[in-house]
């Protein structure tokens, strides 16, 4: 399913690629490969020469693992086999959330469009691998397999730090009956709460550690680790990336912010309409409808929970590349479609954007311009 239109997807941004390349000469040539861009050039350099310096610690090691050990050839193989298991998986995760073949196979249409080159399964980035493991792990939840899903959710957190949030698929899937039915969960579900939350937190844990050893038993430990909580992660975002609450709400960012609005506008529109909707907090049996299905419940709050790190605490275009990895970005772009009544305006001029984007964007990549 869906294998020829993912082939001339694929097909289409890589040709563009390429001829963009030619036509184009990039703002820095250092990248050499036309794919080699922004944080793909850490993630090479730590595949060399390993994490020796502070900011190396804003990227977790699983990416720069797979450039160390895997060829070119390998990974552009793994890339395709992941873009078709996450379009696949995609599918089968609305299926089972909107109870609909049509809605499903929309869904699964509308991220073919990518919002960012990094997400194009073409790009060495974290997040081809990352989406297809959030994916995988939220249909395990779904189906309640919840160590299949740790398995996932902690290999996703091998790629991104934001994996250890995934964590709350299986927190909310294992407690919220409990809450729903106002009883006290058991001891042997708490616990696979608690392990489960361990294993999937266990990867942002060892590269903080790893750090720690590395430069606060020196002789001369930086400032960072005197702080409550010396991690180095926080530290790096913060002083190199000047990431923090409000930090990116300046004027020079205006751009940046008009780009992420598109998506932060489909993610905040639907998840807010979603849990208004949903009165499954406090009544059992909510409304059933397509797009108001109590299963969403986790997927809605994650995505509302991310969509405001993302625009309050974070480099905001960056939603361009996280928003693929969470399947209601695509389902609130769906639903935008199917309710024109609802959004007037967003209904008609969603594909053209997300059209003319996916070009522009790919076209700025290949230049070496932002964004990143």
């Amino acid at each position: 399913m869906f294998f020829s239109q993912l082939t001339t997807s694929r097909l289409f941004y890589t040709a563009l690629a390429v001829a963009a390349r030619f036509l184009l000469h990039p703002f820095d040539a250092s990248g050499g490969d036309i794919l080699v861009r922004w944080d793909a050039l850490h993630f090479l350099d730590i595949a060399e020469h390993g994490y020796h310096w502070e900011h190396n610690f804003a990227f977790l090691p699983a990416g720069p693992f797979l450039l160390r050990h895997l060829s070119p050839f390998a990974i552009l193989l793994v890339h395709w086999l992941l873009a078709y298991n996450s379009l696949d998986t995609l599918y089968s995760l609305s299926l089972l959330h909107l109870q609909s073949h049509h809605l499903a196979r929309l869904a699964a249409l509308l991220s073919l469009i990518p919002f960012s080159p990094a997400t194009l399964y073409l790009a060495p980035y974290a997040e081809p691998f990352f989406t297809n493991l959030s994916y995988n792990g939220m249909l395990c939840c779904a189906r309640k397999q919840w160590f299949q899903a740790t398995v996932y959710f902690t290999l996703a957190s091998t790629f991104r730090s934001n994996g250890v949030f995934l964590a709350g698929f299986i927190i909310w899937g294992i407690l919220f009956p409990y809450l729903q039915q106002k009883r006290i969960p058991s001891l042997k579900d708490l616990s696979i709460v608690i392990l489960c939350s361990a294993l999937i937190l266990s990867p942002f844990v060892a590269h903080n550690l790893s750090a720690f050893t590395r430069f606060c038993l020196a002789s001369s430990p930086p400032q960072w680790c005197a702080n409550t909580l010396p991690l180095i992660y926080n530290h790096v975002q913060s002083a190199y990336w000047n990431v923090g609450l409000f930090k990116y709400w300046s004027l020079s960012q205006l751009p940046n912010f008009l780009i992420a609005f598109p998506p932060l506008y489909a993610l905040f529109s639907y998840a807010l309409r979603y849990l208004f909707h949903f009165t499954g907090f406090i009544v059992p049996s909510p409304p059933a409808q397509q797009f108001f299905n109590a299963s969403l419940a986790p997927h809605a709050i994650h995505a509302l929970f991310m969509s405001c790190i993302l625009l309050f605490a974070s480099h905001t275009q960056i939603v361009l590349r996280l928003a693929p990895s969470m399947p209601f970005t695509y389902w609130a772009a769906a639903f935008i479609l199917t309710h024109p009544h609802k959004h007037p305006f967003a209904s008609r001029a969603w594909l053209p954007w997300a059209f003319v984007w996916s070009v522009i964007s790919v076209v700025l990549w290949v230049a070496y311009l932002p964004p990143a």
